[in-house]
């Protein structure tokens, strides 16, 4: 397989080969690792690999000898190093055992053979640690990669790889999605597993998934890794049909509100706004009946409910690690709003915790009741198209944690809402700039809905295609 047909096919495309033996396995992996190969070196995206073997996983799975990589953050596979994009892992920690998520991807078939770039402890809106150095757009290589999960992404756009794993404390998944033309997901808290370590990663907000190419590869990896986990502390409802069947259904007449103002108060770039209310147009097109509406909450307040759970979070990772290596945490080893949050977590009380929590439980039953009148809400996924390479600088030490905290939602305050209520968000590259960047569209449902989200998104990615859409790095030049 040439690497040139390889870069033209998603995952369930690649997998339709694979099991109809059009190409084999190894062909496939040959191709994969040339086209990390090939573009990695501009973009800069890959912590470790590829390797010339993949990680084991199951030869009958749906995905079977997909090419696959692991964000490196969060989840871990047995013996392969995680460096959580920081200096203070050093060469790395290597777990004994998977992660829940991990043992469904290789039973799912996903053969693993690389970990990709991550911002420090996954804490920014773009990918570019002091550790690793910055992880470039393939649209335009002056521009931020987005984040935290801007390693698998890159490598997802430029056609390295059909799909990769990421992650999504405050818009992770999607913000990436939006900066590269992906399709990015957020799944409901609890419907992907993030166990045994955990349970709740970042006091509820944290998620983890992957990113794609098409709405049905997002389909099928979610048939393929959600649903309980032994030991889990809540349990959600189970979906009405498998994923993949809500590709191409028609999910009837919808209620849709649409806000393209950014509840930071901060500006919209026209180019965004104008792309959301062409999808708005679409949708209306399609039958369904959009309005402008938007939930209500007090943003200050919510970035300032965001800043202890985050602190905490950091603080308590950062310490765990720092004991399991037996080293100290400091400014030789940790950027300077990665030390000063951590240093403001390990202040923060029990009842500071607990008014934050409450914060966010406000939050969340006024977004709840605002999905009683609607089915979706339609927003921007970011405010801005992506941002030239340095602007979220993560180790500039004039800033304070409160600071830093309001300069990474202001950037990308339509996401994290959604960590905070829990419910599933999807970030769909139906749009683009004078200058070809890709502008992303937000599509936000009530919790356990990514039935409708699937639904609708398909019936986008008919109306509005981008498939034939690729960045200017790409493993195939195409």
């Amino acid at each position: 397989m040439k690497t040139r047909e390889y870069a033209g096919y998603d995952a369930t495309g690649l997998a339709g080969l694979i099991r109809g033996k059009q190409v084999s396995v190894a062909e496939v992996h040959d191709a994969a690792r040339a086209a990390i190969e090939a573009v990695d070196g501009t973009l800069n995206a890959v912590v470790s690999g590829p390797w010339e073997v993949p990680l084991d996983c199951d030869s009958a799975g749906v995905l079977a000898g997909i090419p696959f990589a692991l964000k490196d953050f969060a989840i871990h596979a047995a013996g392969v190093p995680t460096r959580f994009g920081s200096r203070l892992a050093g060469a790395g920690v290597v777990f004994p055992h998977d992660t829940e998520l991990m043992t469904r991807f290789r039973a799912a078939g996903l053969a693993t053979v690389a970990s990709t770039t991550t911002p420090e402890f996954a804490f920014n809106g773009n990918t570019e640690p002091v550790t690793q150095g910055s992880t470039r757009n393939p649209w335009d290589t002056t521009r931020s990669a987005g984040g935290s999960s801007g390693g698998s992404a890159v490598l997802v756009a430029a056609r390295a790889l059909p799909i990769a794993h990421a992650t999504d404390g405050g818009g992770s998944i999607r913000i990436p999605a939006s900066a590269n033309g992906l399709v990015g997901l957020k799944p409901s808290r609890g419907r992907v597993p993030v166990g045994p370590d955990t349970s709740e990663p970042l006091s509820g907000l944290g998620a983890e998934f992957g990113l794609t190419r098409s709405v049905r590869d997002c389909a099928a990896l979610l048939d393929a890794v959600s649903g309980p986990a032994a030991g889990d502390k809540f349990v959600i409802r189970d979906p009405a049909r498998p994923y993949r069947e809500e590709v191409g259904r028609n999910p009837g007449r919808l209620r849709i509100a649409i806000q393209t103002e950014s509840w930071s108060g901060g500006p919209v770039d026209a180019e965004i706004s104008a792309a959301v209310n062409a999808v708005a147009t679409v949708l209306e097109g399609l039958g369904h009946h959009v309005s402008p509406d938007s939930p209500v909450f007090d943003w200050g307040q919510f970035v300032d409910a965001n800043l202890p759970v985050w602190s905490v979070s950091l603080a308590e990772g950062i310490d765990a690690l720092a004991t399991a290596l037996g080293t100290a945490p400091g400014p030789g080893n940790l950027e300077a709003t990665t030390l000063a949050c951590a240093e403001y977590g390990r202040l923060v009380t029990a009842t500071q915790l607990g008014g934050a929590l409450a914060v966010f439980n406000q939050v969340s039953r006024a977004v709840g009741m605002f999905f009683t009148d609607y089915d979706l809400l339609l927003t921007p996924t970011l405010s801005q198209p992506p941002q030239p390479l340095g602007e979220l600088d993560a180790d500039d030490a004039s800033l304070s944690p409160r600071e830093w905290m309001h300069k990474l939602l202001g950037v990308c305050s339509f996401t994290p809402l959604f960590n905070v209520t829990g419910g599933p968000a999807i970030s769909l590259p139906l749009g683009w700039t004078r200058s070809g960047l890709p502008i992303g569209v937000q599509l936000a449902a009530p919790m356990c809905d990514e039935g409708t989200l699937i639904a609708v998104a398909s019936q986008l990615e008919t109306a509005m295609p981008w498939a034939d859409r690729a960045p200017g790095v790409n493993a195939g030049g195409l």
